[in-house]
């Protein structure tokens, strides 16, 4: 199961791409075995944390290759590990920046075959195994959202739980006692154009609280 990791606050950037979940696939060339890891991150910390975890977990391969994007000071990096020089981790942080990626870390573990690629296999082969992994742990948006709550009467529950997805919205919970509580999360635009349309339909009665603001990757533009 894929587990999600979404970073929160504090950048301008309003929207931005990354990977859904940590995730891996392999393939074998030539008789090597290249193992494509990925994991979303949010700090350099992070990432040389899941670059130490693989290289502990495969101690005895040949190679363990790593890249990396971070969104917070623009840092990107990159290790060969031992092979040709721009034959490795170079073509893998290539891979993360020509699809638009951040806040990711990649690590290829080579296991050799004992048949030497040269360099330009090696490109191709470390290159293929960044893109399986990224196609592996799935591209996803992630925009940033306001986080929403509305109050309404029983009457009004069908026209807010219609509206809400109507302008792109996402409820995330539902409370029903005297009066029904509406938890839901929206883009700043979105949120603009629900909040006049809840004002013409329940005549001024329902207003969206703004409780904060968080990124999500569940939300698509209408």
């Amino acid at each position: 199961m894929c587990r999600l990791f979404l970073p929160e606050g504090g950048l301008m950037e309003q929207t931005y791409k990354t990977v859904g979940c940590e995730a891996q696939d392999e393939f074998t060339e030539q008789r090597s075995r290249f193992i494509g890891y990925v994991r979303p991150v949010k700090t350099e910390e992070e990432a040389l944390a899941f670059i130490e975890e693989k290289k502990k977990y495969h101690w005895d391969a040949r190679h363990n290759v790593y890249a990396y994007s971070l969104r917070e000071g623009g840092i990107k990096r990159f290790s060969d590990d031992g092979e040709p020089h721009g034959s490795a981790g170079a073509p893998v942080l290539d891979v993360i920046v020509k699809s638009g990626v951040t806040d990711a870390v990649i690590v290829v573990t080579r296991y050799f075959g004992g048949i030497l690629l040269g360099v330009g296999g090696l490109v191709r082969a470390y290159t293929r195994a960044a893109k399986i992994a990224l196609e592996a742990g799935k591209i996803v948006t992630v925009q940033m959202c306001s986080v929403c709550r509305v109050v309404c009467d029983y009457n009004m529950y069908g026209i807010i739980s219609g509206l809400i997805p109507a302008n792109g919205g996402i409820i995330d919970d539902t409370g029903f006692a005297d009066t029904v509580t509406v938890d839901f999360h929206i883009t700043p635009a979105g949120l603009s154009l629900l909040t006049k349309q809840l004002a013409d339909r329940t005549c001024g009665k329902a207003v969206p609280e703004i409780l904060g603001e968080k990124f999500f990757s569940d939300i698509k533009n209408n």
